[in-house]
């Protein structure tokens, strides 16, 4: 089993594509669906940019199916629909973030245009499901095998910090707000 996703601006061209792509398909059988594709891997290294899209109200449709022929013919199906890919979610996400870092980075002496790649490395490696919330001393091992050459680079580590940091700026702006004192409880 394998998993292709798409990210829609809006509910009806994620609707549209779920129809087009399974006629009949109700909102459980896409919940279930949805439950068995975290099952069989979607990637924790991307999970952050479905989690991205939703809280940008976007919508994120997840195919899951048996082989790489099914895979491509439902990115392709996706595509169709109107569907942005992961990798051009990747890419939008990080240029709404990129003059920030450049000036954070610029005024912690950091050069940036230098080593854009590998703050960026490290930036996305701290949002990947195991590595989030634990400082980067804390996963430096783990992180070798995937990152060798960059993982012990002062950059990567830069990022892989300022990655925390938004992580937990978008926790923190994700909670409820707390109670009214004498409102009614939800």
């Amino acid at each position: 089993m394998q998993t292709t996703a798409g990210i829609f601006r809006t509910r009806r061209e994620a609707a549209g594509a779920l129809g087009a792509a399974a006629p009949g398909t109700a909102g459980a059988a896409a919940g279930r669906a949805f439950e068995r594709s975290l099952d069989l891997g979607l990637p924790k290294d991307e999970l952050y940019l479905y989690e991205e899209a939703l809280r940008h109200s976007r919508s994120v449709v997840v195919a899951v199916v048996e082989d790489a022929g099914q895979a491509a013919a439902a990115r392709e199906a996706l595509a169709g629909a109107g569907a942005e890919s992961l990798d051009a979610a990747r890419e939008q996400w990080w240029i709404g973030l990129r003059d920030v870092e450049r000036e954070h980075e610029t005024r912690h002496g950091g050069a940036f245009d230098r080593d854009e790649r590998l703050y960026r490395q490290g930036f996305e490696a701290a949002l990947d499901g195991e590595h989030r919330g634990r400082p980067y001393e804390a996963v430096r091992a783990h992180l070798q095998p995937r990152y060798p050459e960059a993982h012990a680079t002062e950059a990567f580590r830069r990022g892989y910090e300022r990655g925390q940091a938004w992580w937990a700026r978008c926790c923190e702006t994700a909670r409820p707000a707390p109670p009214t004192p004498g409102a009614p409880p939800p």
